[in-house]
């Protein structure tokens, strides 16, 4: 099982929550792109940086992988600054087939 580089000591429960959720999202793909994000980005991030997050770890697994993979496109309400800083986090060359 992933796990997270980033202690949770010293993080507010709203971050630790966050962590945690996207450390365990089921679909161990997504524990790597969303952990790994939230291991880089997580105690810097705004209110609003963490509404969207929260918003995305509420995403089903493969819908949120086909949107960071270019498999299908990001759905509008999706389509913010934090989710493109996600899929550039995360860079590959070419759509995963599943």
């Amino acid at each position: 099982m992933p796990e997270s580089t980033l202690s949770s000591a010293g993080l507010d429960p709203r971050r630790k929550q966050i962590l945690i959720r996207a450390w365990r999202r089921g679909m161990r793909e997504m524990d790597f792109l969303m952990g790994g994000f939230a291991d880089a980005n997580l105690p810097t991030l705004s209110e609003a940086e963490l509404d969207d997050f929260e918003a995305l770890l509420e995403v089903q697994d493969r819908d949120a992988l086909m949107w960071l993979t270019g498999e299908a496109p990001t759905p509008p309400a999706y389509q913010t600054a934090l989710f493109a800083r996600l899929k550039a986090f995360h860079t590959h060359s070419s759509p995963i087939n599943l």
